[in-house]
């Protein structure tokens, strides 16, 4: 039975979960990763971040095949899209990324135990329980297993357990996902056919990035979102940008629209929706609800030991990340915060850390948000109407892609970089970039304002040329002013 008691037991190895095992045994835990899939990496990996990007990869070389050639002195017939094979350069990148997360377990001495796992609660001992009813072939390839071969359940202990489970997506009100016309990222994911008429349901990251991908491979794309602007969660300046440029791409776009009902015909529906003017449809071959996620608590046995939720369905935790519940914590999509892959993987190594008494933080002000179309967005910390909502002083300043030298070279010249500094300290309060590579470009804003830094710190650095990360330094010197290529 001592094989079975752990330091940490973590139940999900999503991009939070995983992350958190590996630290964790670095520190020198004994650790099991419960996970009922029959690979790792969670949502993320499997059927969110990585899939979503190596799709926006291939339809974006298709589309510069097939639309800026030319421009480049390059004479090519028509490319022809190869769906499939398309699909299958998708699924490769997926099993290379959670094939190398096996390896680390295995690297790391972490027992995978695959099945959903259940708190019981706290044992004659003093350990929490975690009953996990097992998978079949729960022996993941190249790993020996601590359980008996015929086993179809096992009860885990240890001192603490880390949930880290999760989100799934949200639904619309009486709209439930069918898999095949109301489809949830996961399922866009996978067509094997092209949509003739893709309509999406919601106008943030997740619906933008993936009507992206079917716009540029041919569909046309429909997209409706309740609010009067996309990613309302962005600058407005950007966000009006980055709407601009989609719609110039052939996205179409239904702001302020609310989708009350959708009418199944065969293999096709009828949306219905209100804009305030009275009820009218559109007919799709598919509808993609990207409207938000949730936490994923079901199955946990969550309220039969105590563990508390928040209004919202969250779980509520403290400054260490634990619940109600003493030895239980929760990270990732099922605490407060962006539901954001790399906010879930700070906070696993933060908990960990604070489980075995260090200081650790995680600057939620300072987690980056991107947003993967072309142009790319990316954003951290506030923005000007949240500046001017509190009445902080402070000054902006812009340099445009158009007057880079690279993004000329690049034949990339939409967009732009903005800085929000602090009237009085200079100090960066906010950063926010439309334009080729801004996902990277951001790393930079991170960097800074994570030290403190002012505006007049970025345009004192050295920045390389010819190079996208000068129109960042040249935003920092339009703060003041100084421009010197604007």
């Amino acid at each position: 039975m001592s094989d079975h008691i752990f330091d940490l037991i973590v139940i999900g190895a999503g991009p939070g979960g995983y992350v958190a095992a590996i630290r964790a045994t670095q520190l020198g835990m004994k650790v099991a990763v419960v996970e009922k899939r029959d690979a790792l990496g969670g949502v993320c990996l499997n059927e969110g971040c990585i899939p979503s990007k190596a799709l926006l990869d291939s339809s974006e070389f298709f589309a510069v095949a097939r639309d800026r050639f030319p421009v480049h002195g390059i004479d090519i017939a028509p490319p022809q899209l190869n769906l499939e094979a398309m699909m299958r350069r998708k699924d490769d990148v997926v099993k290379k990324n959670t094939d190398g997360i096996a390896y680390l377990f295995k690297k790391n001495e972490i027992e995978w135990v695959r099945g959903a796992g259940r708190l019981v609660g706290r044992n004659a001992l003093g350990h929490q329980e975690v009953e996990v009813a097992l998978a079949e072939a729960t022996t993941p390839a190249g790993q020996q297993s601590l359980l008996p071969d015929a086993a179809t359940s096992v009860k885990l202990q240890a001192q603490r357990v880390l949930l880290a489970t999760g989100s799934e997506a949200a639904t619309l009100p009486g709209i439930p996902f069918d898999g095949q016309v109301v489809v949830s990222a996961r399922e866009a994911l996978c067509f094997d056919e092209l949509p003739q008429h893709l309509v999406v349901a919601g106008g943030s990251f997740i619906g933008l990035e993936l009507g992206s991908v079917w716009r540029r491979l041919g569909a046309q794309v429909t997209v409706i979102e309740m609010m009067p602007q996309i990613v309302p969660v962005m600058d407005r300046q950007a966000g009006d940008t980055l709407f601009r440029s989609l719609r110039k791409q052939g996205i179409q776009f239904k702001l302020g629209t609310r989708i009350t009902g959708v009418r199944r015909i065969g293999s096709k529906a009828i949306v219905q929706y209100n804009a305030g003017t009275g009820s009218e449809e559109i007919d799709c071959d598919r509808l993609l609800v990207a409207v938000g996620r949730r936490p994923l608590t079901a199955g946990l046995n969550l309220e039969e030991v105590g563990v508390r939720l928040d209004e919202k369905g969250r779980v509520a935790v403290d400054a260490d990340y634990q619940t109600s519940v003493p030895g239980i914590y929760a990270i990732g999509d099922l605490v407060p915060g962006p539901m954001l892959a790399h906010k879930a993987s700070e906070e696993g190594v933060a908990c960990v850390e604070r489980m075995a008494g260090k200081v650790a933080v995680v600057e939620y002000e300072y987690i980056p948000g991107v947003v993967y179309t072309w142009p790319e967005g990316s954003c951290v910390g506030q923005t000007e109407e949240q500046l001017k909502e509190a009445g902080i002083p402070y000054r902006s300043g812009r340099f445009n892609f158009a007057a880079l030298g690279r993004a000329r070279c690049m034949d990339e010249t939409e967009g732009f970089v903005k800085i929000l500094a602090h009237q009085d300290t200079d100090r960066v309060l906010g950063v926010h970039i439309v334009g080729p590579r801004a996902s990277d470009l951001i790393a930079e804003a991170v960097a800074i304002m994570s030290f403190g830094g002012t505006a007049r710190d970025i345009a004192l650095i050295c920045h390389a040329h010819p190079t996208l990360p000068e129109a960042v330094r040249e935003a920092a010197l339009d703060v003041h002013k100084e421009a010197i290529h604007a």
